[in-house]
């Protein structure tokens, strides 16, 4: 069975972002010395409008990532989200080019906070109940799933047939992030982009093809009770690590956000 409790991870998870935007918001008083602007700092878009600070990032992160562990439906954190939105860049993605997902974003998947276990293990464990993991603690080997995206509940079981069943969504595909400023990050940067538990989330197997690289101005989840979730969680990632909205994506969260209860 599962040897820690999934909000046990979840609190050990908010520690660890906010260590690491704390430690960013350090970086930037430090580097505006040089004109530098880490990921996640206060700085300005080309408009004028500023760029979220990291102690907001914090408050609405540890928002969204109750909201999603109490699985209540809540949306308390849709006018915070809309707040970050209205401070996110907003341009045109960068000409599709062919890049290597793993020279650009890392090789395997990593252990992001230090558990002893990699990010795609510990995004299938939080997601289940029933949880059985193989004897080298990690590896799940079944679980029963329900998937916050379709609904759909499938009985897991890990092996060659079956592991595709239920896949691990970057929230922000990678494709997009690409296109939207990650390939202006380091590649440590992107490393911890696509490693970020708030940037995973396991879905079904074909809910994952569905939604292949598109963005929220092209798709959302099929079960539209996470659309909030969604958004806010992509609304997240794109803050802490700099990426930019297009127009119509923009608009697509945004009309998400203010339908929220």
């Amino acid at each position: 069975m599962l040897p820690f409790p999934a909000s046990a991870h979840a609190t050990a998870t908010r520690r660890s972002r906010r260590r690491t935007l704390a430690a960013l918001a350090l970086a930037g008083a430090a580097t505006l010395l040089v004109g530098c602007t880490p990921v996640g700092t206060q700085s300005t878009t080309p408009d004028g409008a500023s760029s979220p600070e990291a102690s907001q990032l914090v408050a609405l992160t540890d928002e969204v990532e109750a909201a999603s562990a109490d699985g209540d439906g809540s949306t308390s954190f849709a006018a915070d989200a809309l707040d970050v939105l209205g401070k996110l860049d907003v341009a045109p993605r960068d000409e599709w080019e062919e890049f290597d997902r793993e020279g650009s974003f890392g090789e395997g998947w990593q252990d992001p906070d230090g558990n002893g276990c990699d990010a795609r293990n510990d995004a299938l464990a939080v997601s289940m109940t029933d949880v059985d993991l193989n004897r080298d603690g990690c590896r799940v080997d079944t679980g029963v799933f329900v998937d916050p995206y379709s609904g759909d509940e499938i009985d897991f079981e890990r092996g060659p047939d079956t592991s595709p069943l239920v896949q691990i969504d970057h929230v922000v595909a990678l494709a997009n992030a690409w296109r939207t400023g990650a390939k202006e990050l380091s590649f440590v940067e992107r490393v911890e982009l696509s490693n970020d538990p708030m940037n995973l989330q396991a879905t079904a197997g074909w809910v994952n093809d569905d939604k292949k690289s598109q963005d929220a101005a092209n798709w959302l989840p099929p079960q539209e009770s996470y659309h909030c979730t969604y958004v806010a969680r992509q609304i997240v990632v794109k803050a802490t690590y700099n990426l930019w909205v297009t127009q119509a994506e923009h608009d697509a969260m945004r009309d998400v956000l203010e339908g929220c209860a």
